[in-house]
């Protein structure tokens, strides 16, 4: 399988697994009713600390927030850097959880296990638009994906017949005609760098004018700041300055970076957002994490999900990953 047609899998299968009633009118994002709200226990103490994902990064604060609101007591450290960060603090055991904005690698995977003796555990916490951004004035009106990689991208595996260096080369006028193109993208550190890289530029390599910013919100501020500008990153971190632009996989139908796009798989680049774990199969997860992954999928966890610009996830999504960790 390519990983143009990978890519397009796991959309579709994200559709197949979310586009239930969540949606219930254009733009509007409601959570399942059949999630429930989060009853505090007894005997939860500790100290917690994520090491992962930007992306993931304020979501993963909120969360501490309200989780600690139930257990003060319990102390939790987020350090955001990037997903490729999360793989080697769970595997030294510096962190307990790794939030990662893409899937682990196989080689990643095979470091932990050669460890451990069994596979890292990982559970869906959010669905997230990977979304292209331009400046507010900006107005061009759509983008295929092969475009996209033209724009992006050196290689141009997707295909289209050449590169494209000025707006005017995307067919705008005026004053946008002969302006070169500024890209903004992420450092390759980030899950975000490489799931873009595998889908929208279909494996092939950035070009060497992107300018790679350490988080996401500096991608977004960067191009708020200039006016010529496109970039990426995740649709929660959207300001007035920017504007997401639909994307098409092919010409004709293009949409936007919304919730109902993401769960019926209509939007290219919807993707899951993922806490990874060290969890031993013999052995009961201890109360404190038990208790943290199961205020995620909490009606009040995944409100914060909303709250952060992000897409919640089903009951029975949340129900599926809780049994596989055999958290009740």
């Amino acid at each position: 399988m390519s990983r143009k047609s990978y890519g397009y899998t796991k959309a579709f299968a994200l559709a197949l697994l979310l586009s239930m009633s969540l949606v219930s009118a254009p733009q509007a994002v409601e959570l399942d009713p059949g999630l429930q709200d989060y009853m505090a226990v007894s005997g939860v103490s500790g100290n917690l600390k994520s090491i992962g994902s930007d992306t993931l990064n304020n979501l993963m604060t909120l969360w501490s927030e309200g989780f600690r609101s139930h257990y003060p007591s319990v102390k939790v450290e987020i350090e955001g850097k990037g997903s490729s960060t999360a793989p080697p603090a769970l595997i030294e055991g510096t962190a307990q959880f790794g939030p990662m904005s893409r899937e682990m690698k196989s080689k990643e995977i095979e470091a932990f296990e050669q460890k451990y003796g069994y596979k890292p555990s990982s559970i869906r916490v959010a669905v997230d638009s990977l979304a292209v951004f331009v400046h507010k004035d900006n107005p061009i009106r759509c983008l295929t994906l092969k475009q996209v990689d033209a724009i992006f991208s050196k290689t141009r595996k997707g295909g289209y017949e050449k590169e494209i260096l000025t707006w005017g080369d995307l067919g705008l006028t005026g004053e946008w005609a002969a302006k070169p193109i500024s890209l903004y993208g992420r450092n390759s550190a980030s899950g975000t760098y490489g799931y873009f890289k595998e889908v929208a530029l279909y494996g092939g390599d950035y070009k060497d004018t992107v300018k790679e910013q350490p988080g996401s919100s500096a991608v977004v501020q960067g191009i708020a700041s200039d006016k010529y500008a496109i970039g990426y990153s995740g649709v929660g971190y959207k300001t007035a300055d920017v504007r997401t632009v639909p994307l098409a996989v092919k010409e004709g139908a293009c949409f936007d970076a919304t919730a109902e796009n993401a769960y019926t798989g209509d939007y290219p680049l919807a993707r899951f957002l993922y806490v990874y774990l060290n969890r031993n199969p013999n052995e009961k997860i201890d109360p404190v994490r038990s208790e943290f992954i199961k205020y995620i999928f909490s009606r009040q966890g995944q409100q914060v999900v909303i709250k952060d610009g992000f897409y919640p996830v089903s009951r029975a999504l949340a129900d599926e990953d809780l049994k596989a960790l055999a958290v009740r």
